[in-house]
């Protein structure tokens, strides 16, 4: 008897190992494929090539909704997902001046399904912020999405046409300014104008995003928004406020009559607040180079673009070499503008 059970046994796994290998023929082939290319040291890139996505990627937004990198986020999310076969969620993660959310994605998988879209603030944090994550080391970056400069901008009433001018009749020289947050870009870009000029008192008004700032500024709540184009479209479109400079090295398409930091007489500043994509630490290369074509993909789409520039992008791209190199440098220049500054983690 137990003779044939064991005979019965060794019949029933045949059958079942048969009936696999019918049921999956891929699999064996799969595997094989795999293996070989283990010997070759390439099985990581190249099993995630052909499995990825296998679920929905999840887009981490360092900002809250209505920021420039939110708008990015949903701008480029419906065509990711187009390019992927997979959804691609919109995940907004404000806080601490965008630090949070790149711990988030520093902590996550580097399977390329979780990803995050931030500004140029990543790299000021790299220098003051307590809960820093270094964008070079302990992210991967993937691409510049756009860019888009400083603005100073005032109540519509405002009798100021200009920067200068609104210096000038300010009584005392004392003001507000509202940023999106201490050691954001924009903050960092008016301590760098306003705090060498004798007999001026500006006082900052930090706010947790970008929108806030404009709406306090239309509610005549505050002196001044020193944000972006695209946060404070809507208004300047409605005439609810007015543009006194830009922080850039020429004027801006959408504003033309709007001097520039150098005509306005004061600092010769540039601030391109920039919208970069990137992954966990550790993320393979062969996913890099294919998010990073999407992406570029993506962005060279007209109606993209079209909607882009409208805003007030400029839509960038480019190779994900390209894009690592300019955040080193990023953080190099604003850890300079930072000691000029004196300005201290939040």
């Amino acid at each position: 008897m137990n003779d044939r059970d064991d005979q019965d046994r060794n019949h029933d796994r045949a059958r079942a190992q048969d009936a696999a290998r019918a049921t999956f023929p891929g699999r064996r082939r799969l595997l094989g494929a795999a293996a070989g290319a283990a010997l070759a040291g390439q099985a990581a890139p190249l099993f995630a090539q052909a499995s990825y996505p296998s679920r929905p990627v999840r887009l981490v937004v360092a900002f809250g909704a209505g920021g420039i990198a939110d708008t990015i986020a949903r701008t480029l999310s419906s065509r990711l997902s187009e390019r992927l076969g997979q959804q691609v969620i919109v995940d907004n993660r404000p806080g601490a001046a965008g630090a949070l959310g790149a711990k988030i994605v520093s902590a996550a998988q580097p399977d390329g399904h979780t990803l995050l879209v931030t500004t140029t603030a990543v790299s000021v944090n790299a220098t003051v912020g307590k809960e820093a994550v270094d964008p070079s080391r302990g992210l991967t970056p993937i691409i510049n999405a756009a860019s888009t400069p400083t603005i100073f901008a005032v109540h519509a009433s405002s009798p100021a046409k200009g920067l200068a001018e609104f210096i000038k009749v300010t009584k005392g020289g004392r003001f507000t300014f509202a940023t999106a947050g201490v050691g954001t870009t924009e903050h960092l870009t008016a301590e760098f104008v306003f705090r060498p000029m004798p007999g001026l008192d500006p006082v900052h008004v930090p706010f947790a995003g970008g929108v806030a700032p404009v709406s306090a500024t239309v509610a005549q709540q505050v002196d001044m928004a020193v944000t972006t184009i695209p946060t404070a479209f809507g208004q300047i479109k409605a005439n609810a406020l007015r543009v006194l400079a830009v922080a850039a090295r020429t004027r801006m398409p959408l504003l033309p009559d709007v001097p520039t930091l150098k005509e306005a007489g004061l600092a010769d500043f540039e601030n391109s607040s920039w919208i970069g994509v990137f992954g966990p630490p550790g993320l393979p290369a062969a996913l890099g180079r294919r998010l990073n074509e999407e992406l570029n993909l993506a962005l060279k789409l007209p109606e993209v673009r079209d909607r882009l520039v409208t805003l007030g992008f400029d839509p960038r791209g480019g190779t994900q070499d390209a894009f690592a190199a300019y955040v080193k440098s990023e953080v190099e220049k604003w850890a300079r503008v930072i000691k000029a500054t004196g300005i201290t983690p939040a």
